[in-house]
């Protein structure tokens, strides 16, 4: 498989598995799996469950996961739509990244970190992965979160299978400005 035919697929499949499973028809269940047939015989993109198996274990993000055999798919987190992926609290360590573009700071500085239409607001353990983050929608600035404050204050985290920090809502008292 050609790297650019695996971010291709990569990207369709973020797209039907986290927001728009009904444009082909597909039908996830309450935690947001998909038949892998029902995925490869509905889609619009050519997949196999090679390709769909390669895209699961090469891709960086670990953005997907597969059942042990193989015959469902979901997206690991980043869901618009409404799924229950049955995430465990888990306490954060003290401090957590979060990579945005510049032109978002002053938003930011107002109201915090906010989710939007996703279900939470995703968070990095590591500045690199921020800062890749951040950059996909312009000139990268990595915030820090003092998140063991916020754990503390009662603030609920969680914590995806691929090790992406999720929670509802940073408050910008929580956000260290460099």
């Amino acid at each position: 498989m050609t790297k650019d035919n695996l971010k291709t697929t990569s990207k369709y499949l973020s797209y039907i598995l986290r927001h728009a499973p009904d444009s082909i028809g597909l039908n996830l269940d309450a935690r947001g799996w998909a038949r892998t047939d029902d995925l490869i015989e509905k889609s619009e993109h050519p997949l196999t469950r090679e390709l769909i198996a390669e895209v699961v274990s090469t891709n960086a993000k670990q953005r997907f996961a597969l059942s042990e055999d193989g015959n469902h798919i979901r997206a690991n987190q980043g869901h618009s739509i409404q799924v229950d992926l049955a995430l465990a609290e888990k306490a954060p360590p003290e401090t957590l990244f979060h990579g945005t573009a510049e032109k978002h700071l002053a938003s930011i500085r107002r109201d915090g970190l906010v989710k939007g239409s996703r279900h939470h607001v995703h968070l990095s353990s590591d500045t690199a992965t921020a800062t890749s983050v951040g950059g996909r929608h312009g000139k990268p600035v990595v915030l820090t979160v003092n998140s063991g404050d916020m754990a503390r204050s009662g603030t609920v985290f969680y914590q995806s299978d691929n090790g992406v920090w999720l929670v509802d809502h940073v408050p910008p008292k929580f956000l260290v400005w460099h």
